[in-house]
Formats: structure tokens, C-alpha cells, sequence
């Protein structure tokens, strides 16, 4: 199995100068996700943790309601990619077939194949309220982030997704090239481990994009925070479905956009 990384000649040129030497290259490549016998989607990303990614897809995509129902995943390389081939139950390999999508290239654009309006804004579930965490969660938990990013720390290259308790311990990271493929790489390993989706929160080093939101939302994780900033239409989907949506996270400092009644402040010191 492939580890995610190569090790590839290159030169490093300044001036009149030129050192040849190797570098760690974060691998890209397509892998197959084959349903039934059926491929169903091919996606751009790195060859590591695909039984959770697979497992992931298939929960965030709505083709599957739960881990269980994902059965019989085997992996396979080749010279030009790796296939995921997985069983689902037959009626969702019937519903799965009658949407008639195709979704090779999604981690370009989010919405290739995606057949109407409709099937963009999908109805999302609510989110209940109850779960909180207190500011400085989220501030320990980007700081401990950085030291769970064994590819990133070597390429330099790939984002990460991570899943932290109430108190701001990082406790599951996955990465990938692609930041979609990382955040179901990470709900598919929460699945398969049983991991409760609603006692906790989840960290992006990437941007919160609608469809970011919308990942967290169907798995109701009550709370995304994101290094970057978040789109409008994210926004907007947070606000709807009760997500606590959290952006712009830098050292001490973040931005909060939706439902900020989830994190608490500390009480300002008074002077006697």
C-alpha cells in the first residue's frame, strides 16, 4: 500500500547556482469507488486511510444512512490509480443508481455531475443545541493540529481534518490533497470507531466551504472551525441547519459566524 508520499529528484536553483537533491511529494492519485460492482465515482486524492474515506463518501453523499451498511471494502492498486470496491444493501444500490450521477473530478469544483438545484441544496437535518465548549477549545485545538499532519509536515502539500473533544483535544486527524476527501476520510474513521458525532467538533486547515458544511451537518457535528475563511453560502447553510460555524482561526483569535452561543467566553477580570 502506498504511503501517500514519493520521493522524486529535484534542483533547487538560486542565482547562478543549482543544488540537485530529492523532495517528498505528497502522491495525487485517481482512486475508484466501485459500489456493487458498479464504479460510481472516481476522485483525485491520496492513496492512505481509503476504507475510511470510502466509508466517509458514502455516509456524506446520502448513500448510505450508516457505517454498517458499508460491507466488503477491498482495496486494489494499479499503474494508474487504486479502486475502492465496496457492498451496499440493494435498495440503496437502487436509489444509488437512480440519481445518475457522475461525480469524476469533484474535488476540483464540488458540484461536476451534480444534476440539478434541487440536488445542490439538499435538505439537511437541524441540529439540536446542548453541546458548548468554552473559547480556548478551539484555540488548543489548532495548536495541537499542526504536530498530527505527518504528510503536510513532509510535503507540505495536503490539508487535514481533524475531530476534537469539548476541551479542545484533538483526538482523530485524516489527510488527504483534497480537503473533501480529508473531512470523509476523518467521518469515516469516526463511524467505523464509533465515535459519537454530536460531543464534539471538528477542525479544517482549509476554507469552510457550503459543501464543507453541509458534510458536517448531515453527520449533525454540532461545530466546524476552519483556518480560513468561510463562503457566504456556508454561511448561510450553517445558520440554517444550527451548525456553530468558526473561521479565520489564528493563534488566539477566530471569527465566529453562526451560532456563537456554543462557545463561551471567559468572564472579564474586574478590578476591585
Amino acid at each position: 500500500m502506498r504511503t501517500g508520499v514519493s520521493i522524486l529528484p529535484a534542483e533547487t536553483r538560486a542565482g547562478a547556482t543549482a543544488h540537485a537533491h530529492t523532495d517528498a511529494i505528497a502522491d495525487e492519485v485517481p482512486v475508484a469507488l466501485v459500489y456493487n460492482g458498479i464504479s460510481h465515482a472516481v476522485m483525485l486524492a491520496t492513496p492512505c486511510d481509503l476504507h475510511d474515506f470510502a466509508v466517509g463518501f458514502s455516509l456524506t453523499e446520502g448513500i448510505v444512512a450508516r457505517a454498517g451498511e458499508v460491507r466488503d471494502v477491498e482495496i486494489e492498486g494499479g499503474a494508474r490509480g487504486m479502486t475502492v470496491t465496496l457492498e451496499i444493501p440493494s435498495e440503496r444500490f437502487v436509489a444509488l443508481k437512480e440519481r445518475r450521477r457522475n461525480l469524476a473530478g469533484r474535488t476540483g469544483c464540488g458540484l461536476c455531475g451534480t444534476e440539478s438545484l434541487d440536488a445542490v441544496f439538499r435538505p439537511l437535518p437541524t441540529i439540536e443545541p446542548g453541546f458548548a465548549v468554552d473559547g480556548d477549545a478551539i484555540v488548543r485545538a489548532f495548536a495541537a493540529l499542526g504536530e498530527r499532519q505527518p504528510l503536510h509536515a513532509a510535503t507540505g502539500a495536503v490539508h487535514a481534518a481533524g475531530w476534537a473533544q469539548a476541551d479542545g483535544t484533538v483526538a482523530m486527524v485524516r489527510e488527504d490533497v483534497g480537503r473533501h476527501n480529508a473531512f470523509d476520510k476523518l467521518i469515516g474513521a469516526m463511524a467505523r470507531a464509533g465515535v459519537p458525532f454530536d460531543d464534539g467538533f471538528a477542525l479544517l486547515t482549509s476554507r469552510a466551504s457550503s459543501e464543507m458544511v453541509q458534510k458536517a451537518a448531515t453527520m449533525r457535528i454540532p461545530m466546524l472551525a476552519a483556518i480560513s475563511a468561510p463562503t457566504a453560502l456556508a454561511v448561510q447553510l450553517a445558520d440554517d441547519a444550527g451548525l456553530t460555524l468558526a473561521a479565520f482561526v489564528r493563534g488566539n483569535r477566530y471569527k465566529v459566524y453562526t451560532h456563537g452561543e456554543r462557545i463561551h467566553m471567559p468572564v472579564a477580570a474586574t478590578t476591585p
